[in-house]
């Protein structure tokens, strides 16, 4: 066991934790119990490869146990079931899988992340108005519940959607069950289209979500006037065999091909450097709907290619705001009050939810989520504040795996089913060993 200083993706806050690499489900079950019996301890979170944007998988004073070792990637059986522990990385099993003619059900905006962390927040991806949440597509989890006992859940059991969406406060995931797609080729057919307003951008996902199981949209947050929300919708579909310019499955890669650099200037990226970068792929796109045929990665994890991208926001770190409403004129206020106090959104996410999983804590509700990048800056406090107020008049709510800053009084507003998740996490943890800095700062527990 190491003492280690740990943050999230956006860098913006680091706290200190005891870290420990278990070997196997005892020596995970002997952690859980040494944390149960440890007197006034800061408890224990597992720790995936770090990629939720706040502070949710950070313990200060507490363990933090990495599963490392539990990344087994079985082999797919003829139904499309795989096993998978906890600890692989998607990046890993999308290497072993799509050479075999599968795919994931669901994948976020990067291939960095483990299993357990996947399932512990319910990730969601271009797909969900399709095919819903990673949950939806799991047939078991393992776990390790809060008195040290190692159990399987299934759908079919109610602690399975405490655990899913839990944001590993109910139990430690050690292994999955997965029901994948199968697939031709290791590429994608992707349909663009450039739009020149918020209301043409909505109307064209609305369209494409009708034709393809894969929509996203680029947003310009920064296009002012009869511009404001223009943007880049690209829709895809998983290329058939004989598809021109399509590659085999054989030929699947996915790999960094440049690391960022290890620090940026702080205010680099400044309202004028981002409205610039913007019009420049605003640009990019065809002024024209086009097809193409793209690669698996750069379809679905573009921002994989650049390692360490993070740090381009410099020392200060940034932060990623998601939220999701039914009501669009909720999105298009947002965008005008980042607008109104020259916030530099970066890297602005819109797609279209369908139903809401079982899971009292998963994130995806049906209507519009917009995920945008912020420079960290001490004056985006208040703002962000107003802003919260304002998803919630609006019957929205925010992501918990991106967030780092909101109000814990605005929690059971957004998630009104918390107590209940709380009845069935006391079920797998009666004595609240499981806990991270999210879950204190938001008093979820």
């Amino acid at each position: 066991m190491t003492r280690q200083a740990l943050s999230g993706w956006g860098r913006a806050v680091a706290t200190t934790a005891e870290v420990s690499y278990p070997a196997d489900v005892a020596a995970v079950q002997r952690a859980v119990l040494e944390a149960r019996e440890a007197p006034a301890g800061r408890g224990l979170l597992t720790r995936g490869l770090g990629r939720s944007y706040g502070d949710a998988a950070m313990n200060a004073g507490g363990q933090v146990l990495r599963l490392s070792a539990f990344d087994t990637i079985g082999i797919p059986a003829r139904d499309g079931t795989i096993e998978i522990g906890a600890g692989a990385s998607l990046h890993d099993v999308l290497a072993r899988i799509v050479p075999q003619g599968w795919f994931v059900p669901v994948t976020p905006g990067t291939r960095q992340v483990t299993m357990g962390g996947a399932v512990s927040s319910d990730v969601h991806g271009k797909n969900h108005h399709r095919d819903g949440s990673l949950g939806s597509h799991l047939t078991f989890v393992d776990i390790v519940d809060g008195t040290g006992q190692a159990r399987r859940l299934t759908p079919d059991d109610a602690l399975f959607s405490a655990v899913v969406g839990g944001m590993g406060l109910a139990a430690v995931i050690t292994r999955v069950g997965l029901r994948l797609r199968p697939i031709q080729t290791s590429s994608m057919t992707v349909h663009t289209t450039r739009t020149r307003d918020l209301e043409e951008t909505m109307a064209q996902l609305v369209a494409d979500d009708e034709g393809y199981r894969y929509t996203v949209a680029w947003l310009d947050t920064l296009a002012p006037g009869a511009s404001l929300g223009r943007g880049v919708v690209t829709s895809g579909e998983h290329a058939p065999q004989g598809m021109p310019g399509s590659r085999p499955l054989a030929d699947y890669r996915a790999r960094a091909l440049a690391p960022a650099t290890p620090w940026a200037p702080q205010g680099l990226l400044t309202p004028r450097l981002v409205r610039a970068f913007n019009e420049a792929y605003y640009r990019r796109a065809p002024a024209q709907p086009t097809t193409d045929v793209q690669s698996i990665p750069a379809f679905f994890h573009p921002l994989d290619v650049l390692t360490g991208w993070n740090r381009l926001y410099g020392r200060r770190g940034f932060l990623q705001y998601q939220f999701v409403v039914p009501d669009p004129a909720a999105v298009e206020r947002f965008v005008v009050t980042l607008q109104r106090h020259r916030v530099p959104g970066l890297l602005a996410v819109l797609k279209r939810f369908g139903p809401a999983a079982p899971a009292p804590l998963s994130f995806p509700r049906p209507g519009w989520t917009l995920a945008v990048d912020m420079p960290a800056h001490p004056s985006l406090g208040a703002l962000l504040d107003r802003l919260d107020e304002d998803v919630v008049s609006a019957g929205g709510r925010q992501y918990f795996a991106k967030d780092g800053r909101m109000r814990p009084e605005l929690v059971r507003v957004m998630y009104p089913r918390l107590d209940e998740w709380r009845t069935l996490r006391a079920q797998s943890d009666p004595d609240h060993v499981f806990t991270s800095d999210l879950a204190r700062r938001l008093d979820l527990c």
